[in-house]
Order: C-alpha cells, then sequence, then structure tokens
C-alpha cells in the first residue's frame, strides 16, 4: 500500500516542482521585464529540485539489503 501511495505522489511532484518554478519564474519575468529567461531557468530549477526530491524519496523508500560475504 505504501508504494502505490508513493508511485502515486511522486508524478505530482515533479510537475509541481517545474510549475512552482515556472510561475515564480514567470511573475519575476513580468515585474523585471525580462521575458521568458527567469520563468525558463527558474522552471528549470524548480524541476531538477523535485527530480532531486523524488530521488531521495525512492531510495528512503527502497529496502537495504546488506552485502553478503
Amino acid at each position: 500500500m505504501r508504494q502505490l501511495a508513493l508511485a502515486t505522489e511522486l508524478p505530482f511532484l515533479v510537475a509541481g516542482g517545474a510549475l512552482v518554478g515556472g510561475l515564480i519564474g514567470y511573475f519575476l519575468d513580468h515585474w523585471l521585464h525580462t521575458k521568458p529567461y527567469l520563468m525558463i531557468i527558474v522552471g528549470a530549477l524548480g524541476f531538477f529540485a523535485a527530480v532531486r526530491d523524488m530521488l531521495r524519496r525512492l531510495q528512503k523508500s527502497s529496502p537495504t539489503v546488506p552485502p553478503t560475504q
């Protein structure tokens, strides 16, 4: 059941990171008149941060197997 919850959560995490980063970049572009550079840069940063968080959550949820001798 925990794996199903994690599999359902991860796509929203990645899409949300890119969306929030893109929105922040859009408003900064609008304020600083630099369209579309900050939207692309901050959106990409949000995407990569979300992917990093996704990999961290996957690593934490996977069972660790001790090395055999």
